[in-house]
């Protein structure tokens, strides 16, 4: 029987991000209306050292704790890090950081508020593709619990808003 090919396995650290490129036909036809040429696409491999432009901001969601032995079962956080990613010829793409349980400090299972996802990628990929719009308002109504940031993947990589570096930013809470 022939021997498997060695495939090395994926870093520990990259268990905290996730990406949805099956949000991308959203984010196209979102971007559609704005009639941006040449067209946007999703990058699925590229890295973080690709990146031409990288702009970190914050959408919502949710996390389920999936530690059998742990009493929390989930939460909900209104700030979720998110890096946006521009790669040469107009691709994109967004890395989401997970968040871990202040129970067990197991990651949680993460489900997007695709609502939040979709406005924060198409917002930045507008501007970077110059089309002239408004800064939208930040809602202080839709605070949640204060942020902990020893329980952030994105704070941890210097990758969230509210990290303190903001991952370039200089921005707290807002979703330029």
């Amino acid at each position: 029987m022939p021997k498997k090919p060695y495939k090395p396995k994926t870093p520990r650290a990259d268990f905290g991000t996730a990406m949805f490129p099956n949000l991308h036909q959203d984010v196209e036809n979102a971007l559609s209306d704005e009639s941006i040429v040449p067209a946007w696409w999703f990058n699925h491999t590229g890295g973080d050292t690709d990146a031409i432009k990288r702009y970190s901001t914050n959408i919502m969601g949710r996390f389920e704790c999936r530690n059998k032995g742990c009493s929390k079962g989930g939460w909900g956080s209104k700030v979720i890090a998110i890096e946006i990613r521009r790669y040469q010829r107009n691709g994109y793409n967004a890395v989401v950081f997970k968040q871990r349980c202040r129970a067990c400090k197991k990651l949680g299972a993460m489900r997007l508020d695709e609502n939040s996802y979709l406005e924060r990628v198409t917002y930045r990929i507008k501007k970077w593709a110059g089309v002239e719009m408004d800064t939208p308002e930040y809602n202080r109504e839709k605070r949640g619990p204060p942020h902990e940031s020893t329980l952030c993947e994105g704070c941890k990589r210097g990758r969230c808003p509210l990290s303190g570096s903001g991952g370039g930013n200089g921005y707290m809470s807002r979703w330029l």
